[in-house]
């Protein structure tokens, strides 16, 4: 039996990388995304789904065993938050159990985190402004380091010492400090579920999607700390500070896809992309303000032997010419609303193109769509490689036939 998986697991990983590499695999791999569908599938809440972690494995695993995929989300590290989040007090999501009813999925709460005339602050110095200004007003439990001294103050045995370490005896600041010990005592936890997870996954002979996540900067300075009114406004008021911020975040992102990545022995890399689509902003604001710094990071980390998998929410289909600029084989893009064929046309001999069944019809159509859905993108862009079936974003709502048809479709087209 352990054999039989182990070559069931060579085999699902072979058909996934030779469609990235733009071979044509022995059929077209099928993937998944998830949400909170194994949830729903499994009869539980989401509350329940996102607080238990033996409900988590009870659900994930029901659904995998009924819905085999070439390659599987690891559920804890995106799901597993509901005590972190009590912990940490989070300002920025809304979540089942608590300000949301328990079986609605999580809400982002944006806001103006970082204020325009701050942008020098953070330039100066990203991590201080973060620890002293960035996490206490996200996390309501860690607004006591308002209090603490600069940071970049303490630099020697001597020198600032006093000033900087007296701020750790205050009050607020020891409570906070108390919370964040909490907060890593329950990620450790959540830790050691994601580590079983994958060592599962792999001697059931299902491939992990990918070892780690990163961002595109200009989509971490829009969506957490400016948002998208007033990045928005910024790209017109103080677009050099933009680029700026983008380029200093950047190396912070290379460094948590490559410390992940390390960590978990997978090169897949995760990159959700949010606000450079057709519908924010233009062409030319795109190639001045997004696409050079999410360029470089995709270019980074290929260099470092790792595989990006951007997700292009949205529809990108006027930038193909732009995004092709990668090297060919190494990368592999899921479109939510990209025309497919024409991004197989622009990008057939570049990257693995990933995608895209729409969510409403798994949520409200019937099994023969879904599968003739399925058959008619097999047959217009997966025939000659570099295609991985998959729905066009979350399927929380879909109705269990319908993913059931979109895994037989592979199976039965997809040769």
């Amino acid at each position: 039996m352990a054999d039989a998986k182990a070559t069931l697991y060579d085999a699902r990983q072979k058909r996934v990388n030779d469609a990235i590499q733009l071979k044509v695999p022995d059929r077209v791999p099928v993937a998944g995304k998830y949400g909170f569908f194994p949830a729903r599938y499994a009869g539980m809440t989401v509350q329940e789904f996102i607080y238990d972690p033996e409900k988590i494995w009870e659900a994930s695993w029901k659904t995998i065993a009924d819905f085999p995929a070439d390659m599987i989300q690891n559920p804890y590290p995106a799901r597993f938050l509901g005590a972190l989040f009590d912990i940490l007090d989070a300002k920025q999501v809304m979540w089942p159990g608590r300000q949301l009813g328990p079986d609605l999925t999580f809400q982002f709460v944006e806001g103006e985190y970082m204020k325009a005339d701050e942008y020098p602050a953070f330039l100066s110095d990203p991590s201080d402004f973060m620890v002293r200004r960035y996490w206490p007003r996200i996390f309501g439990a860690l607004k006591g380091f308002e209090k603490l001294a600069s940071l970049h103050a303490m630099t020697g045995y001597s020198t600032g010492i006093l000033g900087t370490a007296v701020s750790f005896a205050l009050p607020e600041v020891i409570e906070a400090l108390d919370a964040l010990k909490r907060a890593g005592q329950q990620t450790l936890t959540l830790l050691s579920y994601q580590r079983k997870f994958a060592e599962k996954a792999r001697e059931e002979g299902f491939p992990s999607e990918y070892g780690a996540s990163s961002n595109a900067p200009f989509d971490l300075l829009g969506d957490f700390f400016r948002g998208t009114k007033q990045i928005m406004l910024d790209m017109y008021r103080r677009p050099e500070m933009v680029i700026k911020a983008c380029e200093t975040l950047l190396p912070f992102m290379v460094e948590r896809a490559v410390t992940g990545a390390q960590a978990s022995g997978n090169p897949r890399i995760f990159i959700a992309l949010h606000k450079g689509a057709d519908g924010y902003m233009s062409r030319e604001q795109f190639l001045k303000f997004y696409w050079p710094t999410l360029h470089a990071l995709m270019i980074t980390l290929i260099e470092h032997g790792l595989t990006p998998l951007p997700f292009f929410e949205g529809d990108y289909s006027s930038r193909l010419d732009i995004i092709g600029d990668v090297p060919a084989g190494k990368a592999c893009y899921s479109f939510e609303a990209t025309d497919m064929q024409r991004a197989k046309k622009m990008l057939g001999d570049k990257v693995c193109i990933r995608g895209n069944v729409p969510a409403s019809l798994m949520t409200t159509g019937e099994p023969d769509d879904v599968r003739n859905y399925c058959r008619k993108l097999i047959d217009s862009v997966g025939r000659d490689g570099g295609f991985i079936l998959d729905v066009a974003t979350g399927m929380d709502d879909a109705k269990p036939e319908n993913v059931r048809a979109m895994y037989e479709a592979a199976e039965v087209y997809g040769s």
